[in-house]
């Protein structure tokens, strides 16, 4: 088994339903990685010891999924100079809209990526991790440049047969 390049750390298990697209998607492009659960307020000092060694592990990026305050994707880049990209989970009455707004409000220096909430999130977390891996990787280059024509044709496809159904 190679070394994950991709961390992906949610703040609680109950995350795990979402964040499967940030996994499922990771492995269809063949890139390896880990789950891991840390919490910014539970285990502070673990998130950091984590986020501290994760670059000389052989990590290249990382992927915080966080509901409700959503520090995890801050506190991970406030310890290390890896990319950080931050899904919005929704887990409180806001449906996630606090989330995005904690996640986007990084002080300057500190940044944090962000992508849109829950599973579409979750993916597209994954899409970018692998277009930042893709930077010095021709294999997964060819990879995006094949998943993006798939889409085009699903929705060229699509278009087809709706044109179809309204002249019938």
């Amino acid at each position: 088994m190679t070394k994950p390049l991709v961390s992906i750390v949610m703040g609680s298990d109950s995350d795990l339903p979402i964040m499967e697209g940030t996994s499922k998607t990771l492995s269809e492009f063949g890139v390896e990685y880990e789950t891991i659960i840390f919490s910014a307020h539970r285990t502070p000092d673990d998130t950091a010891v984590f986020a501290k060694n994760a670059s000389g592990r052989g990590i290249k990026v990382i992927i915080a999924g966080a509901g409700f305050a959503a520090h995890l994707g801050g506190v991970i880049a406030a310890h290390t100079t890896l990319p950080v990209i931050g899904v919005p989970l929704p887990g409180s009455d806001f449906k996630g809209v606090d989330s995005l707004l904690s996640i986007i409000q990084m002080p300057s220096g500190i940044p944090v990526a962000t992508v849109t909430i829950g599973k579409v999130g979750a993916k597209n977390a994954a899409i970018l991790a692998v277009e930042i891996l893709a930077l010095s990787d021709d294999g997964l280059k060819k990879k995006l440049g094949d998943h993006r024509k798939k889409m085009a044709e699903a929705v060229k496809e699509k278009n087809k047969n709706l044109n179809k159904k309204i002249k019938d």
